[in-house]
């Protein structure tokens, strides 16, 4: 069985969103998503683009930048330990226009407090951003902690879901 990875770009108000899939015999999954240049983005070629695959990814996407709040429903395979895949997958419980703190997702995990860090670390490796809401999750003092996509993307994003108010200039 044969499985290769492409890749495609989704124009946000964000800038350009990279995607990668793997594709084989039995369909494809999405693998990340990131800001192309990131610290996290994947090494792509020019010739793995194939926009084919992501043609709900693109639907679900203008969907949610255009302000209609969604649930992500897309075949994701993203590699990651037992533990990263446990809080990932707890990040799609944090509804839409909403933020929980590290400690209360720990909490939710059954991680203990000296652990916290833990999580944090594995909020950092999520290769899903936005699709696995990470930009969810913020400091119990209301701050605003990394973000592999930049604290003023998260800030965006949580203004663009309703969860902080816009700042007045």
């Amino acid at each position: 069985m044969h499985t290769r990875t492409v890749h495609t770009v989704h124009p946000s108000p964000l800038g350009d969103l990279l995607l990668t899939a793997s594709v084989g015999p039995g369909g494809h999954a999405v693998s990340s998503l990131s800001l192309p240049g990131g610290p996290d983005a994947p090494a792509v070629r020019p010739e793995d683009r194939d926009d084919r695959p992501f043609t709900e990814a693109h639907r679900q996407l203008e969907a949610y930048f255009a302000g209609r709040p969604t649930r992500f429903d897309l075949p994701l395979s993203a590699p990651g330990s037992a533990f990263q895949q446990r809080v990932w997958q707890a990040l799609d419980a944090i509804p839409y226009g909403t933020t929980t703190t590290y400690g209360e997702l720990a909490a939710r995990l059954g991680v203990p407090r000296s652990e916290i860090r833990a999580v944090g670390r594995a909020l950092g490796a999520n290769p899903l951003l936005l699709l696995r809401p990470c930009h969810r999750v913020i400091g119990a003092d209301g701050s605003m902690r990394g973000y592999a996509g930049g604290v003023g993307n998260k800030m965006w994003l949580l203004t663009h879901e309703g969860a902080l108010q816009p700042a007045l200039l």
